[in-house]
Protein backbone atom coordinates (compact mmCIF):
# COMPACT_ATOMS: atom_id res chain seq x y z
CA UNK A 1 0.00 0.00 0.00
CA UNK A 2 3.05 2.24 0.34
CA UNK A 3 3.39 2.81 -3.39
CA UNK A 4 -0.34 3.19 -3.94
CA UNK A 5 -0.46 6.01 -1.38
CA UNK A 6 2.58 7.63 -2.91
CA UNK A 7 1.22 7.51 -6.46
CA UNK A 8 -2.12 8.95 -5.34
CA UNK A 9 -0.21 12.06 -4.24
CA UNK A 10 1.25 12.38 -7.76
CA UNK A 11 -2.12 12.66 -9.52
CA UNK A 12 -2.01 15.63 -11.87
CA UNK A 13 1.79 15.45 -12.31
CA UNK A 14 3.62 14.35 -15.45
CA UNK A 15 5.22 10.90 -15.29
CA UNK A 16 6.86 8.50 -17.73
CA UNK A 17 5.78 4.86 -17.61
CA UNK A 18 8.08 2.26 -19.14
CA UNK A 19 6.38 -1.01 -20.00
CA UNK A 20 7.88 -4.49 -20.03
CA UNK A 21 7.77 -4.47 -23.86
CA UNK A 22 10.13 -1.42 -23.88
CA UNK A 23 7.39 1.06 -24.80
CA UNK A 24 7.70 4.28 -22.80
CA UNK A 25 4.70 6.59 -22.47
CA UNK A 26 4.78 10.07 -20.94
CA UNK A 27 1.63 11.77 -19.74
CA UNK A 28 -0.29 13.35 -16.89
CA UNK A 29 -1.20 10.89 -14.15
CA UNK A 30 -5.00 10.90 -13.96
CA UNK A 31 -5.59 8.01 -11.57
CA UNK A 32 -4.04 4.94 -9.99
CA UNK A 33 -5.64 2.05 -8.11
CA UNK A 34 -4.51 -0.47 -5.50
CA UNK A 35 -3.19 -2.80 -8.24
CA UNK A 36 -1.06 0.09 -9.56
CA UNK A 37 -3.11 0.25 -12.75
CA UNK A 38 -2.39 3.68 -14.20
CA UNK A 39 -4.51 6.03 -16.28
CA UNK A 40 -2.63 8.73 -18.21
CA UNK A 41 -4.09 11.75 -19.97
CA UNK A 42 -2.39 13.84 -22.67
CA UNK A 43 -0.09 10.88 -23.25
CA UNK A 44 2.55 10.56 -25.91
CA UNK A 45 5.09 7.91 -26.80
CA UNK A 46 8.68 8.79 -25.93
CA UNK A 47 10.16 7.12 -29.05
CA UNK A 48 7.69 8.17 -31.73
CA UNK A 49 9.85 6.89 -34.61
CA UNK A 50 9.78 3.35 -33.22
CA UNK A 51 6.02 3.38 -32.46
CA UNK A 52 4.33 5.58 -35.12
CA UNK A 53 1.01 3.74 -34.69
CA UNK A 54 0.78 5.17 -31.15
CA UNK A 55 0.83 8.84 -32.24
CA UNK A 56 -2.95 9.19 -32.11
CA UNK A 57 -3.29 7.82 -28.55
CA UNK A 58 -4.00 10.65 -26.10
CA UNK A 59 -5.48 8.85 -23.09
CA UNK A 60 -4.48 5.38 -22.00
CA UNK A 61 -5.03 2.83 -19.28
CA UNK A 62 -2.00 0.76 -18.31
CA UNK A 63 -2.38 -2.49 -16.42
CA UNK A 64 -0.08 -2.57 -13.39
CA UNK A 65 1.35 -6.00 -14.22
CA UNK A 66 2.95 -4.71 -17.47
CA UNK A 67 4.75 -1.74 -15.86
CA UNK A 68 8.52 -2.01 -15.56
CA UNK A 69 9.32 1.49 -14.24
CA UNK A 70 7.58 4.74 -13.44
CA UNK A 71 9.84 7.76 -13.82
CA UNK A 72 8.81 10.56 -11.50
CA UNK A 73 9.50 14.26 -11.81
CA UNK A 74 12.65 15.14 -9.82
CA UNK A 75 10.84 17.67 -7.66
CA UNK A 76 8.05 15.16 -6.98
CA UNK A 77 10.16 12.86 -4.83
CA UNK A 78 10.11 13.47 -1.09
CA UNK A 79 12.95 11.17 -0.08
CA UNK A 80 12.48 11.63 3.67
CA UNK A 81 8.81 10.73 3.46
CA UNK A 82 9.63 7.56 1.52
CA UNK A 83 12.35 6.58 4.00
CA UNK A 84 10.00 7.05 6.97
CA UNK A 85 7.16 5.14 5.31
CA UNK A 86 9.49 2.30 4.33
CA UNK A 87 10.82 2.02 7.88
CA UNK A 88 7.29 1.96 9.32
CA UNK A 89 6.20 -0.70 6.85
CA UNK A 90 9.29 -2.83 7.60
CA UNK A 91 8.51 -2.68 11.34
CA UNK A 92 4.89 -3.58 10.68
CA UNK A 93 3.50 -0.43 12.32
Amino acid sequence: MLFFSYFKDLVGREVTVELKNDLAIRGTLHSVDQYLNIKLENSRVVDQDKYPHMLSVRNCFIRGSVVRYVQLPPDGVDVELLHDATRREARGS
